[in-house]
C-alpha cells in the first residue's frame, strides 16, 4: 500500500472525518495518514484501542513514536495517560493495549536503525514556554537530535503563525483549529509539508494546540521499501 507516499508534495488528511478501519487485531482500529507497505510499513496513523483490546507482543525493528490523544495506553513498562509522548527505538519490544480504551497518534519505521534513545514524557500539566521569536506561540519541547525536532505548540486565538520548513514539517491538530491556504484544520487534522516549503497559518477563534515535527523529511528512514525523491534536501540517507 502507498498512501501520501510522495514526500515532495503537500499532504493533508482530515482524519476526524474518516471512518475507522479495522486492524488485524480485534478491537483495534486506525485512520491512516501516510503509509508505505502493508502490515510491516513506514506508517503514520491514528489508532484507537477499544477497552480491553491489545496487540500481541512484538519487536519494533524500525522504532515507534506515539502521542496519547485520549484514554490510557498501556504495556508491560507502564501506563501512559492522555498527553504522554513516547519514543520506543529500534529493537524495543512490548505488548501494547488498553484496559479502559485509548486513542494514539503513532509513527512506525521512521528511526535511524542505530538509534537507541528511549523517551517518556508526561506532557499533561506541564508549562509551555513563550517562543521569543513568535510572541503568539508557546512551546513544550519533546525531542531533538541532529535530524529532527518534536514539540507541542499552543497558538493564541487568531494568531498568524509562520514556520520555516527547510527540512519538512508535520502538524497534527490536538485542540482548536487553524486555517492554511484557505483550508480549515480541526482536531485530528494532519498536514505534511515538504522540505523547502513555508507554513503560514492563522489560529482559530479559540486558539490551537498542535503536535509539530520538523526537519525529518530530509532523512527518510523506513521499512524495506523505496522512498520517493527528497528533492531540495542535502545529506539524504535512507533507512534499512
Amino acid at each position: 500500500m502507498q498512501l501520501n507516499a510522495d514526500f515532495t508534495r503537500r499532504a493533508v488528511v482530515h482524519a476526524g472525518m474518516l471512518d475507522w478501519v479495522a486492524s488485524p487485531m480485534a478491537g483495534v482500529h486506525r485512520r491512516m495518514l501516510d503509509r508505505i507497505g502493508d502490515e510491516v510499513a513506514r506508517a503514520t496513523s491514528i489508532v484507537r484501542y477499544a477497552p480491553g483490546s491489545h496487540f500481541s507482543p512484538h519487536v519494533h525493528d524500525g522504532g515507534e513514536e506515539f502521542l496519547v490523544l485520549d484514554g490510557v495506553f498501556q504495556d508491560e513498562h507502564g501506563d501512559y495517560p492522555t498527553g504522554s509522548y513516547v519514543r520506543n527505538p529500534p529493537t524495543s519490544r512490548h505488548k501494547p493495549g488498553s484496559s479502559a480504551g485509548c486513542t494514539i497518534f503513532v509513527k512506525l519505521w521512521q528511526f535511524d536503525s542505530a538509534d537507541r534513545t528511549r523517551v517518556r514524557i508526561a506532557t499533561s500539566g506541564q508549562a509551555f514556554v513563550r517562543d521569543t521569536g513568535r510572541p503568539s506561540v508557546s512551546v513544550l519541547p519533546l525531542f531533538q537530535d541532529a535530524v529532527e525536532q518534536v514539540r507541542l505548540e499552543q497558538w493564541a486565538p487568531r494568531a498568524r503563525v509562520d514556520i520555516a520548513v527547510p527540512g519538512g514539517l508535520e502538524l497534527l491538530v490536538l485542540a482548536g483549529s487553524f486555517t492554511q491556504q484557505g483550508e480549515q484544520f480541526l482536531e485530528q487534522s494532519w498536514l505534511r509539508l515538504p522540505p523547502g516549503a513555508a507554513f503560514a497559518g492563522v489560529a482559530g477563534a479559540g486558539g490551537c494546540r498542535v503536535w509539530v515535527k520538523s526537519g525529518h523529511l530530509c532523512t527518510l528512514f523506513g521499512a524495506p521499501a523505496a522512498h520517493p525523491s527528497t528533492a531540495g534536501c542535502s545529506n539524504i540517507e535512507d533507512g534499512p
